[in-house]
């Protein structure tokens, strides 16, 4: 015959897996977010270093948008420099033209009231190295091409014409129109007529 426990008995005997089934139950508490005992030195750790780490995002966002914001204003700053530059860069050489520029005006002037040709002659000659001067003090030199050897980088052939002396094939005859460097950079190239 079966002995029947008594209540006594029943509740000291631990019921099988019972103790997995409360692992589990504070395992699910822990992970569904509810707040850890006030107790817990761990969990204020934890609590205190997700603030120190909230803290240090939000400083360090405050700083991406600070730079972001200075970097934006530094390429607006510089692009209106490089726009009031390019306007105004010419204002020097125009300045530097004028004095020419008025030169022109006199030799014109001179030209429909005097019949003295040597006397214009003379001063559209005195105009002519006042501009070349003005263009060696700003670093534009002329590209030299007559009697060169005909260089593709240098020199832009229009045409090419038969020569009779071997020692002209391949150079440049003849210039039909100038060409130019400024500091030493080709801005204009030379149009050139080559031998062959």
């Amino acid at each position: 015959m079966v002995k029947k426990k008594s209540h006594e008995e029943r509740h000291e005997e631990p019921m099988p897996g019972k103790e997995t089934l409360d692992n589990q139950a504070n395992t699910e508490s822990d992970a569904s977010g509810q707040p850890e005992p006030e107790g817990d030195p761990e969990a204020t750790v934890t609590r205190q270093a997700e603030e120190e780490l909230l803290g240090r995002l939000t400083e360090m966002q405050d700083r991406y948008l600070r730079l972001s914001a200075e970097f934006d204003n530094y390429r607006k700053r510089t692009l209106r420099e490089k726009i009031e530059l390019s306007q105004s860069g010419g204002e020097s050489v125009i300045k530097k033209l004028l004095p020419i520029i008025d030169d022109f005006d006199r030799a014109m002037n001179s030209m429909r009231t005097t019949d003295d040709c040597n006397a214009v002659k003379a001063g559209l000659e005195l105009i002519y190295s006042k501009i070349n001067d003005f263009l060696k003090q700003a670093g534009v030199r002329e590209i030299e091409a007559v009697n060169e050897e005909f260089n593709g980088d240098m020199h832009e052939a229009v045409t090419t014409i038969p020569v009779d002396d071997e020692k002209m094939r391949g150079k440049v005859i003849d210039v039909t129109q100038k060409g130019y460097t400024l500091n030493d950079k080709v801005i204009r190239f030379p149009k050139v007529v080559v031998g062959e």
